[in-house]
């Protein structure tokens, strides 16, 4: 039930108390929300988003077809250090995995996703993969994942953090990429490839600067 779900945004706020005050910058839940489209802060680069209430959980689903990559932009466009998490749920059928994840600054930005099919969580720069780790992704079952963005020597750390719903998030990155240069703010985005013909659930949106 979503109000076990509570933990991770505690681990997470325990960690900002070390590093300094953090704002919320963008949360959604999809709580408040009926089915039906998806609300008007989600501006959709492709695909049909939309609201789906099934008992008490309300989140946000990308169908499984077409089978193709489409995102949505969310939040305000944005430049400061900070995190971005949320939870993803999807379906293998057969060999065919789907693939998902989130971003920061822009469409073109730096992008946590899960490949299931290579069985990787990766670090991508647009649609470009940049370093990926082995990572074990369970099917129907919600996964969380968290993209944080940090100033470092010039330049920029982008990490990512992936865990099971349910377990404790990782206290350290499994995956790390360092940018040389300054990073242009954009606004954060969500993703998804339905490749495996079912649908893709994102929940529990939560945007963080510092």
């Amino acid at each position: 039930m979503k109000q076990l779900l509570i933990y991770p945004f505690v681990a997470l706020l325990l960690m900002a108390g070390a590093r300094g005050a953090e704002t919320v910058l963008f949360e959604q839940n999809f709580n408040a929300l009926p089915a039906g489209p998806a609300p008007k802060e989600f501006l959709a680069l492709a695909g049909e988003f939309g609201v789906v209430v099934e008992g008490a959980e309300h989140f946000l689903e990308l169908p499984g077809s077409p089978l193709d990559t489409f995102g949505a932009l969310f939040g305000p466009s944005n430049g400061d250090p900070g995190s971005l998490e949320g939870r993803f749920f999807g379906t293998k059928q057969g060999r065919k995995f789907p693939t998902f994840g989130l971003s920061l600054r822009g469409a073109g930005g730096y992008r946590l996703q899960v490949s299931p099919g290579k069985g990787q969580l990766e670090i991508y720069k647009g649609d470009d993969p940049l370093v990926g780790v082995p990572f074990t992704w369970q099917s129907g079952a919600w996964t969380w994942l968290r993209l944080s963005l940090t100033k470092k020597d010039g330049g920029w750390q982008v990490e990512g953090f992936a865990w099971a719903d349910g377990a404790s998030a990782p206290t350290e990155p499994q995956v790390r990429w360092e940018v040389k240069s300054e990073v242009n703010p954009g606004r954060a985005a969500l993703w998804g490839s339905p490749y495996s013909g079912t649908p893709i659930r994102f929940d529990d949106l939560r945007w963080m600067t510092r």
